[in-house]
């Protein structure tokens, strides 16, 4: 079967309803459909986000990510594969989740299914962005919360519908790319430089017949 895989710079990802579609919206003229109810994406939607001196990326919101993925669970197990050529990953987290379920954990579980999809898909750069600030009623404690879970790793707190963050967000995202793809680059030139010897064909041991002894 024919397979097409969507072709984007950077590939939205998240549990369904954390914000993905409110993002784009804000940051390119794409409109895919916002709902306060999950699985309001059903397909691939891409936006070109143009940033001041005439830089341009490709964002893709992948239909949200459930537990069971890679195994056809959810909307996800076709989308896996977009993932895979899309260079960077946004990771948004909602970080307060309507059905009242901890953002650390919705985080590690599409963290989960990536890493089981393939190496490759683990092993892209990832920035993670906790979202929707402008529900905040708790004086910061669930962005705190969720950073110390992080500890170690890079966190941009935002709000897809206020636009609060989203800019450095921006920023990051294109600095990241730029070295995903000076790292594309320089494999491409090494490789072509000293290209992988081709395996030598396996030649099966030769047979030899002996005459079987005369009986005396």
């Amino acid at each position: 079967h024919l397979q097409l895989k969507l072709i984007a710079d950077v590939g939205l990802v998240g549990m369904p309803n954390a914000g993905k579609s409110t993002l784009l919206r804000s940051i390119s003229h794409a409109r895919p459909k916002v709902a306060d109810y999950p699985f309001t994406t059903l397909e691939p939607q891409l936006g070109i986000v143009e940033l001041i001196g005439d830089r341009r990326m490709i964002f893709a919101d992948i239909p949200g990510l459930i537990e069971g993925a890679q195994h056809g669970a959810g909307l996800g197990h076709a989308f896996l594969r977009h993932i895979e050529r899309t260079k960077v990953i946004v990771h948004l987290v909602d970080l307060y989740p309507i059905d009242g379920s901890d953002p650390y954990a919705n985080y590690r579980i599409i963290r989960k299914e990536l890493e089981a999809f393939s190496k490759a898909l683990a092993k892209k750069k990832e920035i993670i962005a906790a979202n929707k600030l402008d529900l905040a009623t708790d004086d910061g404690e669930a962005l705190k919360k969720f950073k110390r879970k992080l500890r170690g790793k890079e966190v941009h707190a935002i709000s897809g519908g206020t636009r609060q963050g989203v800019a450095d967000l921006l920023r990051r995202a294109w600095e990241v790319l730029q070295e995903q793809k000076a790292e594309d680059a320089a494999a491409a030139a090494a490789a072509a430089r000293d290209p992988a010897p081709k395996p030598e064909p396996r030649i099966p041991p030769h047979r030899v017949k002996h005459p079987e002894t005369a009986e005396s």
